[in-house]
């Protein structure tokens, strides 16, 4: 059994993200490149953006602090506290439009 204070997390993650010259920073909660099933505490910057990628599986984001937007193709989603995010299949990119920390949640597809 462990225990990890997601809340702490996040607040770290968001100093390291408004420290760092890209705005973004992360950690790993659970799991990794040898598990399907992977967690990360993110955290952005106002104004950074996560540029278009493939979803990797099937994948959230719930929203810590702040507000974020999830755009793919014409379609876009706003999320703030509390707000889960459910990730379309496909190409998608993540903008934060305040200072934000997220729990990014992705069961990978196995080939």
């Amino acid at each position: 059994m462990q225990k990890i204070s997601v809340d702490a997390l996040a607040r770290q993650q968001l100093e390291a993200a408004l420290a760092s010259p890209n705005g973004r920073a992360a950690d790993t909660v659970y799991g990794g490149h040898e598990k399907v099933l992977r967690q990360s505490v993110m955290a952005m910057a106002a104004g950074t953006q996560l540029s278009e990628h493939k979803n990797p599986g099937d994948a959230t984001v719930f929203v810590i602090q702040g507000c974020v937007r999830l755009t793919a193709g014409a379609d876009s989603w706003q999320g703030k506290v509390g707000d889960l995010l459910i990730v379309p299949p496909g190409l998608h990119s993540l903008t934060a439009e305040e200072d934000s920390t997220f729990l990014f949640t992705v069961a990978k597809h196995r080939a």
